[in-house]
């Protein structure tokens, strides 16, 4: 954590760790994965909550908690950008990232594959690599999304890419 700024130290250190190394075919296993995986989504959005930092709503779209699906938003010269935002849990969990895809996006950067999957192989993948099975979700969120947004979004809206919702809807009614 040596260079990182204080403010994503002290939000990291208060994610849960995870403990259980399952992925979806572990069966019991997998279970309990996702019980910690719940309990770290949980304590990362009351804390983004109480420092009225909230970005982004996900939940399980299926039983079996393999694919997630939400929203995320970023805040950028006081317009709200809101996107959808899914992933599926790879097979290789929690040894392999999840490949977060905000589909809305898709082919509007270069720091982004087909499908709408964000880029994160230079920076994020070998934290994450370093940090198997203690990081889940909630760390791929703060450490992957969080800054790709934040690096990202600002130059889509300035350069025309995206356009907030209020303007697409006024250019369309002219």
């Amino acid at each position: 954590m040596e260079g990182w700024d204080p403010n994503t130290k002290s939000t990291l250190t208060q994610i849960p760790l995870l403990s259980t190394k399952a992925g979806p075919r572990d069966g019991a296993a997998w279970t309990q994965r996702l019980k910690e995986e719940y309990k770290s989504l949980i304590a990362y959005t009351a804390m983004n909550k109480s420092n009225d930092n909230d970005w982004f709503r996900i939940s399980a779209a299926d039983p079996a908690g393999t694919r997630w699906t939400g929203k995320c938003w970023y805040v950028h010269n006081l317009l709200k950008y809101e996107f959808d935002l899914q992933f599926d849990i790879p097979v290789t969990y929690p040894s392999t990232a999840p490949e977060i895809e905000l589909p809305q996006l898709d082919g509007k950067t270069h720091k982004m594959y087909r499908g709408g999957k964000i880029c994160l192989t230079v920076h994020f993948k070998p934290l994450w690599a370093k940090n198997c099975p203690r990081f889940g979700i909630a760390h791929a969120l703060c450490l992957g999304l969080a800054p790709w947004l934040a690096a990202e979004i600002p130059i889509l809206v300035d350069s025309g890419m995206v356009k907030h919702k209020d303007d697409a809807a006024s250019a369309s009614e002219s």
